[in-house]
């Protein structure tokens, strides 16, 4: 139900209706009338909320226009019952229920031919549609959102109506709330109407292409980062956006699925979504030399018949998973991978990826995360010797499959969260647990909520020991510019990027009103840097904290500690980059050598049992380098998976499109010419074809 309120709300509203029922057996119009109102308003609540009852109530033929109609229907049957079967307001309340019905026809006609017309066959962001084609403004938003259950709630007037007759025997009640209800559904369905003709709708798809074209060959795109996917994979091409806005070359982003374009994070790159494979095959990507794909997917081969450009795997993530050594990998001019490690991955699969076609390139996305020299004197405040490391605990989630190995939640996450707070000398533990625990197994939900009080509970603790102090007036000072920051972002968000941008307006809209305002990301951009850094000022650095939401970032984690614990995931292979040192939970027990034989990022790991009482070796690590064992280790680690530190990650990845991009402007200059050859050597036989007929030789022989 998604929560205890949505529950309830269910619970009244599948009981409410045998309610009604009774109600007008009995008969009785207050027991009627209440059982309305509650059903009516359970009904709205759960469809404000987006419950997953309702929208599955429309699969056993129990959807919204249903009860809607059994509530009236039981309300002629009341009205039977009372006696009213001779009277006016009794044929009054069929008619208008009939009506009411003949009405949802026009209305339901009119909502999706309108969406319909707005559907762009290519929507955009930050691409200047709107000095090529004209797009006018969506209806007002008070017509088309949840457009049914504002229709059907009209009948509200003429139900409330019908009941004051039936309650004081007086028919002018019931035909008031009649004509009302008529009278607003009419109107209802009038005010639709100008909006499916003329210049109220868009350009129809042939123009709407021509203007995309256009805009293309003014722009000339050379990188297209190229994403197809379901909702829920949106985070596989918003972890590229930083580094398309890096490139060397002109990039351009292209999705298949309008729902990646909703759920696409902020960025100055131009953006083209074309949902048909047809429309994506017609349009003129003539000048681009280069396209990356962040996944393996079946819509990859529209673009990939194109042979102008070059095609590259970039993936969303190194790891040891299947999916990191994938055979579709074949079709792809080159695979790029983080560092070595990839490369061998493809070698020791071999599922038929040449390693003459992998390129290192590191890893962009990492360069946020900043390296450690241990833990400095004096300066991490609280503990009486004046240092006080902080130790992450990063647990995954539990996975869908039940295996003890996703997770270290269940059966060590106490254990190591336990042996974390009660350390000697003291340490401060962040928790920042996966988004999506809890959300399979209950087991691991009540083990998170054991843990947060457990890490709540230290923390009320420590704020009462002597050897921490705090300085109040700097948490203070920095919890106002926390609070200044945050009505900063507020309203730069308000502001939004047109209507388009802040989800008011439709998809031709937001086509239309798309433009970044570069001033304003940067702006964002540099908030959320400072709202980072005075977050971490506005409580004591020996403070315990559970971390979640979505800021701070696990990155900024990263950076404020100086060790973590985590599962196999790749939240350990990026933490891998800033050369900390890190443990790593084997919840399935497979023991130590199998456990790194299978998982190369724990091989310069501490490796951790249930019990977590390997935890010492790394909180040694943390508090005097000359006991870190494995920081030589890590090092290697590091450059095997992640490349060497030098050059950087985006310069070798801009070396790499520059060197793919000579490659195919290379082929496409050698088919022109073998073009241009085989014309020249077809002109001799004509030409002599012609200087005969020219000279008046017979030729029909």
């Amino acid at each position: 139900m998604g929560s205890a309120a949505e529950l309830a709300a269910a619970a009244l509203m599948i009981l409410g209706f045998p309610a009604l029922m009774l109600a007008a057996l009995v008969p009785s119009v207050p027991a009627f009338a209440a059982a309305a109102a509650v059903t009516y308003l359970a009904d709205h609540y759960l469809h404000r909320k987006s419950s997953y009852l309702v929208n599955r109530l429309s699969k056993v033929r129990a959807g919204l226009s249903i009860r809607f109609l059994i509530r009236q229907l039981l309300l002629i049957l009341l009205l039977a019952r009372l006696g009213f079967a001779d009277d006016l307001i009794y044929y009054g309340a069929i008619a208008c229920f009939i009506a009411f019905y003949g009405l949802q026809a026009p209305h339901g006609a009119l909502v999706t031919l309108i969406r319909n017309r707005r559907r762009m066959p290519v929507a955009t962001r930050n691409v200047d549609l709107a000095s090529r084609i004209r797009i006018p403004d969506a209806p007002p938003r008070k017509l088309l959102h949840r457009s049914a259950e504002k229709m059907l709630h009209i009948d509200l007037a003429a139900v409330a109506g019908i009941l004051a007759s039936a309650a004081t025997e007086s028919a002018g009640f019931g035909f008031l709330g009649i004509g009302f209800t008529i009278g607003l559904g009419t109107s209802y369905v009038v005010a639709l109407v100008p909006y499916v003709r003329g210049r109220k709708i868009p350009p129809k798809a042939d123009a709407v292409l021509a203007a995309v074209d256009d805009w293309l060959a003014e722009y000339r795109p050379e990188t297209v980062l190229y994403f197809s996917g379901s909702k829920d994979s949106a985070y596989q091409v918003n972890m590229w956006l930083e580094t398309m806005e890096q490139l060397d070359s002109k990039p351009l982003i292209i999705l298949r699925e309008r729902v990646i374009l909703n759920n696409l994070a902020p960025t100055t790159v131009p953006v083209i979504c074309v949902p048909g494979g047809v429309h994506l095959m017609n349009l003129d990507l003539s000048n681009v030399r280069v396209a990356l794909y962040a996944a393996n997917v079946g819509k990859n081969i529209h673009l990939l018949r194109v042979p102008t450009m070059k095609h590259v795997f970039i993936g969303h993530g190194d790891s040891d998973k299947l999916a990191s050594v994938n055979p579709y990998s074949k079709v792809y001019d080159e695979v790029w991978t983080a560092g070595r490690a990839g490369r061998d991955r493809y070698a020791i699969a071999d599922v038929g990826v040449r390693d003459d076609d992998i390129v290192e390139v590191g890893r962009p996305q990492l360069a946020p995360i900043q390296g450690w020299n241990g833990v400095p004197e004096g300066t991490r405040g609280g503990a009486a010797d004046g240092r006080c490391p902080t130790v992450l605990y990063a647990p995954t989630w539990e996975g869908w499959d039940g295996n003890p190995g996703n997770t270290s939640i269940v059966l060590a996450g106490e254990n190591i969260v336990k042996k974390l707070v009660q350390a000697d000398p003291p340490v401060r533990v962040l928790y920042k647990p996966h988004p999506f625990t809890g959300t399979v197994s209950a087991e691991a939900k009540a083990a998170h909520q054991r843990i947060v009080a457990l890490v709540e509970r230290a923390g009320a603790e420590r704020a009462t020991d002597s050897r921490f102090q705090v300085d109040a007036a700097a948490q203070a000072a920095a919890k106002a510019e926390l609070a200044r920051i945050e009505a900063r972002l507020a309203e730069l968000s308000g502001k939004g990027n047109g209507k388009g941008g802040n989800g008011k307006g439709d998809e031709a809209e937001a086509t239309r009103d798309g433009l970044v305002d570069v001033a304003r990301h940067e702006e964002i951009a540099r908030l959320r840097a400072e709202w980072n850094t005075a977050y971490w000022r506005s409580f004591g650095s020996h403070e315990h904290r559970v971390i979640s939401g979505a800021e701070p970032r696990l990155y900024d984690c990263f950076n404020v500690s100086d060790a973590m614990v985590s599962d196999i995931s790749s939240v350990v292979s990026d933490f891998i980059a800033s050369g900390k040192p890190y443990a790593v939970t084997d919840s399935a027990e497979l023991g130590v050598e199998e456990f790194k034989r299978q998982n190369t990022a724990v091989r310069a790991a501490t490796i951790l049992s249930n019990s977590a009482a390997e935890l010492g070796g790394l909180l040694a690590a943390v508090r005097d380098p000359a006991s870190d064992s494995l920081a030589e280790d890590r090092k290697d680690l590091k450059r095997y998976l992640l490349g060497p530190d030098e050059p950087t990650s985006i310069e070798q990845f801009n070396t790499a499109v520059a060197n793919l991009a000579i490659k195919a402007e290379t082929r496409n200059v050698g088919q022109e010419s073998r073009l241009a050859a085989g014309a020249a050597e077809a002109e001799p036989a004509t030409v002599p074809a012609q200087r005969v007929a020219a000279a008046g030789d017979d030729v029909t022989a």
